[in-house]
């Protein structure tokens, strides 16, 4: 791609799996791809063991707010993917979807979804190979 390629992560609250997924593409992409999160039937806050699990990497998410997902955010993104948000997410021609099927950290514990970020974080770093692959030298 000769532009930034942008992705969209959604769930249902906007609130666990899509804030992760946004965090840690964001630390991993530095700057290579454009991140957004978007709730089909968002959420007041973030999940609290999701900051938790988070904070653990040095990743702050405190200030994230659960977004709704709009039209126009799965119209702007190349990559849309989806996290059990089901028949809410409105389809595009030529938007490339992805479903990721993850375990909703609504209700676990901070082990638990421990082990969803850690599936999340695989999962994004094969995203960044593919998406902003680094040259040989690792120099860009």
């Amino acid at each position: 791609m000769s532009r930034t390629p942008e992705v969209l992560f959604v769930c249902v609250h906007n609130a666990g799996r899509s804030q992760m997924a946004a965090a840690l593409l964001q630390h991993h992409a530095r700057g290579e791809i454009a991140v957004r999160s978007a709730g089909s039937a968002p959420a007041e806050t973030v999940n609290p063991a999701v900051l938790t699990v988070m904070g653990e990497l040095g990743l702050d998410l405190t200030a994230e707010i659960p977004k709704k997902l709009t039209p126009d955010a799965v119209e702007a993104a190349d990559v849309v993917i989806t996290m059990g948000c089901g028949d809410a997410c409105p389809v595009f021609p030529g938007k490339r979807y992805l479903d990721w099927e993850l375990t909703d950290p609504a209700g676990k514990s901070v082990d638990e979804v421990r082990t969803i970020r850690d599936d999340i974080d695989r999962r994004v770093r094969d995203l960044v190979a593919e998406l902003a692959p680094r040259p040989p030298d690792g120099n860009r």
